[in-house]
């Protein structure tokens, strides 16, 4: 199965989105866009997992997410992998709020998974929500103008989900398990912290 774990932008704040994103579309339409339905917050790319790993994995990354309180996020900006507009093949809408937080839940959640033996990246986390993408990499200043300025609202981010990627399919992802972020949503008292 390849999975990763992610946060989901609320209906409106995709709405917010998707107004933005038209425009680039069509300044740029040779863009590869991402339909609304694959706008997610990454958190962890997990790749290829096991099935029979799956369980011992869902375990970890629960007891991770109930040891983070939920999140204020909000859509802000945007930017592109790498970094230099002008040789870019990723497109993203930034966040900014408890951008530190995410920073941290993002961390736990590669060191769960890691724990369970699954192999995961160890680079910067730059939180993002991808919108387009471009093979080979081009100049995206001016799409990135076009796109005009981004902020949404800021909501209040309570679950994480672990998604299953499955390309070439119409319904792209699907979700294998949520779970809400915080222990005071949970009677299970939060997980013992290593110091060490």
């Amino acid at each position: 199965m390849r999975l990763f774990v992610a946060l989901d932008p609320p209906a409106d704040v995709a709405d917010t989105l998707r107004g933005a994103v038209d425009r680039g579309r069509a300044h740029t339409p040779d863009l590869r866009w991402a339909p609304p339905s694959e706008w997610h917050l990454t958190l962890v790319f997990l790749g290829e997992v096991d099935e029979e790993r799956v369980p011992v994995l869902t375990d970890a990354l629960g007891r991770e997410a109930h040891a983070h309180r939920p999140l204020r996020l909000a859509a802000h900006g945007w930017g592109t992998f790498p970094r230099d507009r002008r040789r870019a093949s990723v497109l993203w809408a930034g966040l900014d709020g408890d951008t530190a937080a995410l920073g941290a839940l993002a961390d736990g959640m590669r060191a769960a998974a890691a724990g369970t033996g699954v192999p995961v990246e160890h680079r910067p986390y730059v939180p993002h929500i991808t919108v387009a993408r471009s093979r080979p990499a081009r100049d995206l200043s001016a799409t990135a103008h076009a796109l005009g300025t981004l902020r949404s609202r800021r909501w209040r981010a309570r679950e994480a989900h672990l998604m299953e990627s499955r390309p070439g399919r119409a319904d792209r992802y699907r979700t294998v398990r949520t779970w809400a972020l915080g222990w005071e949503t949970d009677p299970t008292p939060p997980p013992e912290r290593s110091t060490s």
